[in-house]
């Protein structure tokens, strides 16, 4: 089951960008579905985004973008005082919201240039793999993505029984990394419902365990 909320004042419809043939999408469809990761795919991503990072927070970090987090914090009954993960953190977008609102949070992603230009004073930051992450089995209440590959195995796992998933795509369906909501919930394992809604040009998704 999916409630969708009334969207947020800042909502707006996001500028045509990616369309469903971006091979970012294609990418994103295939692993949510249970595709192959191999390393090269590993390698090609990383590399993409190692050669964004020095950039990336100038066009990342805005008030825009940040909107579908604000406003899934504030509205998506998401454990604020509980052990947060980040995936695909880049150069510290979410931790910028996250910081101070919640009880603790790590940040990680596949690209080394990213997390090199992300605020060290925020969170940890680790380089990692979201297809095989580096924790144990349920040690997270919450795990953020925002415009990120959703490797379902792995969130399931690391997420506790209790947990929350908070989806974000800033730009809507021109994401070019983008699922909608009803889709994250199908390809997670097991039963989930959510809750939803459209902020700034983006939504957010939080998703639990039925």
């Amino acid at each position: 089951m999916l409630e969708h909320l009334s969207d947020h004042p800042s909502a707006r419809p996001p500028e045509r960008f990616a369309g469903p043939d971006n091979p970012m999408r294609q990418l994103t469809r295939a692993v949510a579905d249970g595709g192959a990761w191999t390393a090269a795919n590993a390698d090609s991503v990383a590399e993409l985004f190692d050669g964004m990072a020095e950039d990336w927070s100038a066009t990342h970090v805005d008030p825009v973008k940040r909107a579908p987090v604000d406003d899934a914090l504030d509205r998506g009954d998401v454990p604020l005082a509980g052990s947060w993960l980040e995936l695909g953190a880049g150069t510290g977008a979410g931790a910028r919201v996250l910081s101070g609102r919640v009880g603790s949070l790590i940040t990680t992603d596949l690209s080394f240039e990213m997390l090199s230009h992300a605020p060290g004073d925020l969170a940890p930051r680790v380089q990692a793999d979201a297809a095989a992450l580096p924790f144990p089995a349920e040690s997270f209440d919450a795990i953020l993505l925002i415009n990120m590959l959703l490797f379902p195995g792995e969130v399931d796992r690391v997420l506790r029984g209790h947990g929350v998933v908070l989806w974000v795509n800033t730009m809507g369906d021109q994401t070019p990394i983008h699922l909608p909501a009803d889709d994250v919930l199908v390809a997670l394992p097991g039963s989930w419902h959510g809750r939803t809604a459209q902020a700034g040009t983006g939504f957010w998704l939080t998703a639990r365990r039925h």
